[in-house]
């Protein structure tokens, strides 16, 4: 079940002045503030809850520009802006436009991310000399930080790739280094396993807004090893995966929808959701590439998330005749994970390892959740994989995922270029500010 939240919980953002940074040293803050240091040196509770609130918030920052980079360039959307000429210039490789390393569509969500993981370091600091609250309080507290603080780290490497990001960014004066996608998925797997053990011990004693029946320990350890499965298939280690899903969320026959959220709301202090636009809007537009209403099957409900225009809209020689349409209120809430990903993470890991039957077993339960037959293609590992690679573009439409599905099977070329000249990008440059 997905709820709204408390909109007077997002009110209390106690460093709230620290979030939004810009150079290189402030990417990652300063942690020799006065603020930070009466945080750090024997926090209250309430003071402890107001690092988690202004965590959760954090994360929603720049969220629209993570979702439009990974859905432009993997050609599941269109970003159509007269005031902002590169979301169909440069994020499409129109011409000689490439990626720029000094351009919000990476300096944004990547400062974004990184403040979130600030305030990761500082609760976990903070939790840890803490006097006001037990060792179990301040395992619930630390295993919360970590999970998000992978979760973000994640995020900014999705983008990045083989350019790398920094781990360690604890000490702002003595930034770690930049590392490879190997040696970040590694660390950030390393990261979520420790968060794990932190909440398998641990007490939850603070308010979460978008972990509706995940905001115990129970439930963050389930959170914390869906996260991990995500990872687990990012580096292959598929046996890997399907353990992290048995402690996890996922279900066979659990609700597609079930699972965290980003959640907003129009109270003071709140934020909307920056990735709803009303249908059939003008001037400032998101449409689904033509592809996907193209190629999707007959009957798949999936094609709501795709809604038909009352006309097509067109901007720099590509044109649209589909609003998207996943978040369809100003508050709707935003998947962090979902059980649907979880079912197909499952199907994935099991056609990797030739458990064809298992993997097809799963399938079906998608396709036949969204309105189509049972599979009845060729039994076979690279079949599988073609399909469960084409249930994932649907089911997780706009959702983040896939661009970074196809990088990982070596199948961006498989991806339509729209007008003669562009590019499709495999990762974006780190930030000049690296």
């Amino acid at each position: 079940m997905i709820m709204q939240r408390n909109t007077k919980l997002y009110s209390m953002l106690l460093i709230s002045s620290i979030l939004f940074l810009t150079s290189c040293k402030k990417d990652y803050g300063d942690l020799n503030s006065a603020t930070i240091q009466d945080l750090t040196a024997n926090a209250t509770q309430s003071e402890l809850n107001n690092l988690v609130t202004g965590t959760e918030s954090g994360m929603r920052n720049s969220l629209n520009f993570y979702l439009d980079d990974v859905s432009i360039i993997g050609r599941e959307t269109y970003r159509f802006s007269n005031a902002e000429p590169r979301y169909v210039l440069d994020l499409l490789g129109a011409n000689s436009s490439t990626l720029s390393g000094s351009n919000f569509y990476i300096t944004d969500p990547w400062s974004a991310r990184y403040s979130v993981v600030k305030n990761c370091n500082i609760l976990i600091q903070a939790a840890g000399n803490s006097t006001f609250i037990s060792d179990a309080q301040k395992k619930g507290y630390t295993g919360f930080a970590r999970t998000i603080k992978a979760y973000q780290l994640l995020l900014n490497l999705n983008l990045t790739d083989t350019n790398g990001i920094r781990i360690d960014v604890a000490n702002p004066d003595q930034l770690g280094p930049i590392v490879g996608n190997d040696v970040a998925l590694a660390a950030i797997s390393s990261l979520l396993d420790s968060a794990k053990n932190d909440l398998s011990n641990a007490s939850v004693s603070f308010p979460l807004a978008g972990f509706t029946g995940f905001s115990d320990a129970p439930g963050l350890v389930k959170f914390n090893r869906a996260i991990a499965a995500r990872v687990s298939v990012y580096l292959k280690s598929w046996q890997t995966a399907l353990t992290d899903l048995a402690a996890s969320f996922f279900g066979l026959n659990v609700d597609f929808n079930t699972g965290i959220y980003h959640v907003f709301g129009t109270g003071s202090g709140d934020q909307l959701n920056p990735v709803y636009f009303p249908q059939n809007q003008t001037g400032e537009v998101r449409v689904a590439h033509p592809s996907y209403a193209a190629n999707i099957q007959t009957n798949d409900d999936r094609i709501n998330k795709a809604t038909l225009r009352s006309s097509p809209v067109s901007l720099s020689n590509l044109t649209s005749n589909r609003d998207v349409w996943v978040y369809t209120t100003s508050t709707a809430p935003v998947g962090i994970i979902r059980n649907e990903e979880l079912i197909l993470i499952y199907a994935e890991a099991n056609i990797q390892l030739n458990n064809l039957a298992e993997g097809t077993k799963a399938i079906n339960i998608i396709r036949n959740g969204h309105g189509l037959p049972n599979y009845s293609g060729a039994s076979t590992q690279p079949a599988l994989i073609t399909e469960m690679l084409n249930q994932r573009r649907y089911s997780l439409f706009f959702e983040g995922h896939r661009w970074i599905d196809l990088r990982r099977y070596n199948l961006l070329n498989t991806l339509p270029i729209d007008r003669p000249g562009d590019d499709i990008w495999t990762e974006f440059p780190l930030p000049v500010t690296e």
